[in-house]
């Protein structure tokens, strides 16, 4: 079989645009523990690439404002965690806002049910975070 060139390997990064880039970022490295692999810019052309597990990353950038966000809009950021719970409550420790309390639940899905807790908090900018962690 040939190698298929130019296959997709998974997310590399989602990136953001923080109204208050320093608080921002501050929320993602202190309040949910994400490493700062590169920074760049100056002023509102700041960027930060945040390493948050498995390859993946979120990238911040400064510039952002409470006008609603031209780029397009995705439902929600989704972080694995082993303890739903403990994360969700240092997100809300570091400014968050809480949204859906850590609650176990089965997703009927298919070819078997997936059993998972979960939660949701609102992030500085207004960002949408799930918490999820597979608990079967």
């Amino acid at each position: 079989m040939t190698e298929m060139t130019g296959r997709l390997h998974g997310f590399h990064h989602i990136a953001l645009r923080a109204k208050d880039f320093d608080a921002t970022v501050r929320f993602y490295l202190e309040g949910l523990g994400l490493a700062q692999t590169a920074a760049w810019g100056e002023g509102d052309g700041r960027a930060v690439m945040l390493h948050a597990g498995n390859g993946n990353s979120l990238e911040i950038f400064a510039g952002g404002t409470d006008a609603p966000k031209p780029e397009g809009a995705y439902l929600h950021l989704a972080f694995a965690t082993d303890d739903c719970d403990v994360a969700f409550q240092r997100a809300l420790a570091a400014g968050a806002e809480a949204q859906m309390e850590p609650k176990s639940l089965t997703i009927p899905s298919t070819p078997t049910p997936l059993p998972v807790r979960i939660a949701f908090c609102k992030g500085l900018d207004g960002e949408v975070i799930e918490f999820f962690q597979q608990t079967g």
